[in-house]
């Protein structure tokens, strides 16, 4: 009798990067998805000029315009509850994914759902999120076209046969492409796709995400123009204290985000307790909205003229008051009600504002402040500093700031991570019930090879035992489930386990059989000494056998045994290596 024929371990050549012929396929398809988050951008940004014009002018028309140059009088109460009625209706009977911020969503996908979306999605996304901003819903189109980009870039993928991962990488890189077409921020984008959407940093990602971020671009000056989407020349200060006080407005905009975060949060479990189906909820925070309006109509709609003029500094002072209160209410219970928009806009508006405020007392002028607020609470609030830091100074072109969004960025990120448990993006994902760690670390065991956690010189059985001598060890001596059986040169012949042993005590008949009649099989799964711990891992799940083999490559003799316990322990160590702390320097016992 013989073990269930297995497959033997075979060791690619050992790099640092994990990449294959897979890598430029994905890149050439890339190609197409690029295009087609660029499309998908154009056609979102239509659509909200279009809902615009038919909500707030009553015309038809795909051409740019304002809200604030509106005049409907106390109908600014009315019309964002219409639009969202609209909205709460497609999210009843059309899809509930087209609620919410747009990119916790798309996580959500590609953790937990294969990166698969839907065409419903792909359609009514763009659609529900231009009558909520075209209606006066005060959000950006970021969230939406980062949903829209990755339904594009997913779609796509099915269309062939992917794995999961390889889906994954065209649903962000459609995402980024979208990012781009609006913004014109690719490295931005590509950094978003990085600390936010891929949770992974390989090439097999990272270089499709390029290429279509690139494509995007290109196709950019044709869809939506050309150069920085809010270009400011204000003069980054001169004195050597500005760095300090970057990380000083840092420090508060990331407070700031934690605010918002908790408050948006708080708002959402209002909305859960209304006695009303989720549906209406939107048309409720939308009355919010109206009111708001009312107020200040800066705080209508994307806000992408409210953005422009505090980075060119031409709002006055309590307008920039007024705008950093209001927005944030209006936003907070738009966003609460789960209607369909993003998080982006708003928190430029709102960064922007605190910054521009602060940016009173400091040296320069208040809108280089105003920038700097931006990049601070981009990066508190999504957990993304570099995406944050690159994003606010490809907006506006203005790369001199550089080291001071970075110092803003850096200082935001470090107390909103010490001051929320999760982003304001991760939050969500949470209250679903999944957990999501948004740490890049490198598997202890890919670290790692056979021979650096194996038991070497392990207790074998000789192949010319009876199978009488081997039931007889089984009953007296083993310590193990199962061992290897060599030839008298130490070769590997097999493994033979406790479940052979009991089933050769009922078939009497064998009990002469020698060992490596009764078990060869030269298939019998194995690893090599360089072979990296983490494979042999995968070995131990899919053959369910939980010791295997460590054989010299040419000569098949064992040199060691690898087994679950063994691979638990490398866990363990690298745990240890965050954990224990000790001080090499001033010893009171250097020896030891």
């Amino acid at each position: 009798m013989s073990l269930t024929p297995t497959r033997v371990v075979e060791t690619h050549q050992l790099a640092d990067h994990s990449v294959d012929l897979r890598m430029p396929l994905l890149a050439l398809m890339a190609l197409v998805v690029g295009t087609g988050g660029a499309v998908g951008a154009w056609v979102l940004v239509k659509l909200i000029a279009i809902a615009t014009n038919l909500f707030w002018f009553g015309r038809l028309s795909a051409a740019h315009s304002v809200i604030m140059d509106s005049n409907v009088g106390l109908l600014v109460v009315v019309i964002p509850v219409i639009g969202s009625l609209l909205v709460g209706l497609m999210a009843r009977f059309g899809s509930d994914k087209i609620r919410g911020h747009g990119i916790p969503e798309a996580i959500e996908t590609i953790l937990f759902g294969e990166s698969r979306l839907s065409l419903k999605v792909a359609l009514l996304k763009p659609l529900s999120s231009a009558i909520s901003i075209g209606s006066g819903g005060p959000f950006g189109a970021e969230g939406p076209i980062i949903m829209t980009g990755g339904a594009i870039g997913s779609l796509f993928a099915q269309c062939f046969h992917l794995s999961a991962a390889e889906r994954k990488t065209l649903l962000v890189a459609g995402a980024a492409a979208g990012m781009t077409a609006i913004f014109g921020t690719p490295l931005a984008a590509i950094l978003l796709a990085v600390e936010v959407l891929l949770f992974e940093l390989k090439p097999r990602s990272f270089v499709p995400v390029v290429v279509a971020t690139i494509v995007s671009l290109a196709w950019r000056p044709l869809f939506l123009g050309s150069g920085s989407m809010f270009p400011m020349t204000a003069t980054v200060p001169d004195s050597g204290w500005s760095l300090l006080a970057a990380a000083g407005i840092g420090l508060l905009v990331g407070f700031e985000a934690m605010l918002l975060s908790t408050s948006l949060y708080r708002i959402e479990d209002l909305f859960h307790k209304l006695p009303v189906h989720w549906m209406w909820w939107p048309a409720i925070g939308a009355i919010v909205v109206g009111l708001g309006g009312l107020i200040d109509a800066h705080v209508l709609g994307a806000g992408y003229a409210s953005i422009e003029a505090l980075l060119t500094g031409s709002l006055a002072l309590k307008v920039v008051v007024a705008l950093l209160a209001v927005k944030a209410v209006v936003w907070l219970v738009a966003l609460g009600s789960g209607t369909s928009g993003g998080v982006l806009a708003p928190l430029l508006i709102l960064g922007g504002a605190a910054g521009f405020l602060i940016g009173q007392f400091l040296p320069g002028d208040a809108s280089f402040w105003a920038m700097i607020g931006m990049a601070g609470i981009m990066s508190g609030a999504m957990r993304a500093p570099m995406t944050g830091a690159l994003f606010a100074v490809e907006l506006t072109g203005h790369f001199e700031a550089i080291p001071y969004t970075i110092t803003a960025a850096g200082a935001a990120y470090a107390i909103s991570v010490l001051l929320m448990r999760r982003s304001i993006l991760t939050e969500k994902i949470a209250r679903r019930g999944r957990h999501i760690l948004q740490e890049y670390t490198v598997d202890p065991l890919d670290l790692l090879q056979a021979a650096q956690l194996m038991t070497p010189h392990p207790q074998t059985l000789s192949g010319g035992l009876t199978i009488e001598q081997t039931l007889t060890f089984f009953t007296t001596q083993a310590e193990h489930r199962s061992y290897p059986v060599v030839d008298a040169g130490g070769r590997l012949i097999g493994l033979v386990s406790r479940t052979d042993a009991l089933r050769w005590q009922i078939d009497h008949s064998l009990a002469k059989t020698l060992l490596s009649d009764a078990i060869s099989d030269s298939t019998q799964p194995v690893a090599y000494p360089d072979t990296p711990s983490g494979v042999v891992a995968d070995l131990i799940i899919e053959t369910g056998i939980g010791r295997i083999p460590i054989v010299d490559r040419e000569t098949r003799k064992v040199l060691g045994i690898l087994s679950r316990q063994d691979l638990l322990k490398a866990r363990s160590t690298n745990r240890l290596a965050e954990t224990g702390r000790n001080r090499f320097v001033f010893r009171t016992n250097p020896a030891s």
